[in-house]
């Protein structure tokens, strides 16, 4: 038995099924999923949106089926001190690299080339398993931030 699902839902009140997806599954518009219950849920969505951990997708049966984000392996960089944290941030960011930005910690996929640079820059990395949630980036829809800029003189 399988469900197919062609919809995002703005909210829900309640939730017949979860599917756990790591962030790489995430970013996915097209893939096929076991749900909790063991049913096979049939992703179709469009392209280029990111799943969010917590949201809800309707299936062509009515059923409402949440996404969870699933622990995945992870190396978190911390540091205490702001210059270092900031200049890590804009090391990673000038490589365009995924990242979850915690309190003074930098989450990352392991990387280990980026784990030596992080360790150079005066941070502290561990390995973890954990949810990643990467942040979507300021021209990523539905980002909440505005910018305006302002052309007459």
């Amino acid at each position: 038995m399988f469900v197919e699902v062609y919809e995002r839902l703005d909210h829900a009140h309640h939730v017949d099924d979860r599917i756990v997806l790591d962030s790489d599954t995430r970013d996915k518009g097209r893939f096929k999923v076991t749900s909790e219950s063991g049913l096979e849920v049939r992703i179709f969505l469009e392209r280029g949106k990111t799943l969010a951990v917590g949201e809800c997708l309707k299936t062509e049966c009515g059923k409402t089926i949440e996404v969870v984000g699933a622990k995945e392996s992870v190396s978190d960089a911390a540091c205490e001190d702001w210059q270092q944290f900031s200049k890590a941030c804009y090391h990673l960011g000038n490589r365009h690299v995924k990242i979850q930005v915690l309190n003074r910690v930098l989450r990352i996929k392991p990387d280990y080339v980026l784990e030596e640079m992080l360790t150079l820059l005066g941070l502290t990395v561990t390995k973890t398993e954990d949810v990643f949630i990467p942040e979507s980036g300021a021209y990523a829809p539905g980002y909440t931030g505005h910018h305006h800029h302002d052309h007459e003189h």
